[in-house]
């Protein structure tokens, strides 16, 4: 059965080279099984939409790249919907610790108070899955507790870094995944690639960042540098869009008339490309 399973992913997921190869981490096919490739009846918690995106977003290979284990602690930093939710909670749900680090409830922005309640009534409508996922708040620069001091072994957070560059609180945000991890812990980082040629401000009006300022941001912090991935590049996407990374899929956020005849040529590159970059905190 699990031979079975296997071949179907990797049927229908392109995987260069060696897929066995590919996947470092031994609890990759656990991932992988929990993630994607079971049949209907095993995934139900996972809507068709949110499928979808596997093909641009590569779960499976993006934990493994992080070094994702069943046994972690892991944050995840303001998960929205709960797209990588869905993956993560089951996964951890068994021996692991999971935190989701959400907007705040009480928050004075109603779409972060929408987000957050759709993102609880999604954990409380399937408890099988969600029962033991641990919410809590993060607006940086203010709420920065996402867990506490010394104890997850991955924060990882998902194209948010240009969020917090809105109002200056990325180097904020970076300083509070240091102090929730514990020393050797890793800190992974999925987020629009933004040309060299893009300055600050130019990052924040079209969500492309660049991978040299979030090393910047994170050395200052005091992690290292381990390493990135281009598990999860698009080579189709040249950044020049009207309505910045919002112009791509999921959003579609479409100027002027004919949308849909827009919306067609954006589908057809696809959801942005990204850099996956990750760092230690330091045992010393």
């Amino acid at each position: 059965m699990l031979g079975m399973l296997l071949t179907l992913y990797f049927a229908k997921l392109p995987l260069k080279g060696n897929p066995m190869k590919t996947l470092k981490n031994p609890c990759a096919l656990l991932i992988l099984l929990i993630s994607f490739c079971l049949p209907s009846w095993a995934q139900d918690h996972r809507s068709a939409e949110h499928q979808v995106r596997d093909a641009y977003r590569h779960p499976s290979q993006t934990l493994d790249f992080f070094e994702v284990q069943p046994q972690h602690t892991v944050v995840e930093i303001w998960p929205g919907g709960g797209w990588y939710s869905e993956i993560l909670a089951p996964l951890l749900k068994e021996k692991g610790v999971f935190y989701a680090a959400h907007f705040p409830a009480n928050s004075p922005v109603k779409f972060f108070r929408t987000m957050r309640a759709k993102f609880e009534d999604k954990l409380t409508q399937n408890p099988s899955v969600y029962d033991k996922v641990i919410t809590t708040n993060f607006a940086p620069p203010h709420q920065l507790a996402i867990a506490p001091p010394a104890s997850a072994d991955r924060v990882l957070t998902f194209r948010n870094v240009h969020n917090w560059m809105k109002n200056d609180s990325e180097q904020q945000a970076f300083a509070a995944f240091y102090k929730a991890l514990k020393p050797g812990g890793i800190l992974g980082v999925v987020e629009h690639k933004a040309p060299d040629s893009f300055n600050l401000q130019k990052m924040v009006d079209t969500g492309y960042v660049g991978d040299w300022y979030i090393i910047k941001l994170a050395k200052a912090a005091g992690f290292e540098f381990l390493g990135a991935s281009k598990v999860n590049a698009n080579l189709k996407d040249n950044k020049d869009h009207p309505n910045g990374v919002w112009t791509l899929p999921p959003t579609l956020r479409m100027p002027g008339p004919n949308k849909e005849e827009q919306k067609a040529l954006y589908r057809a590159i696809g959801e942005s490309d990204r850099m996956t970059l990750k760092f230690l905190k330091p045992k010393h």
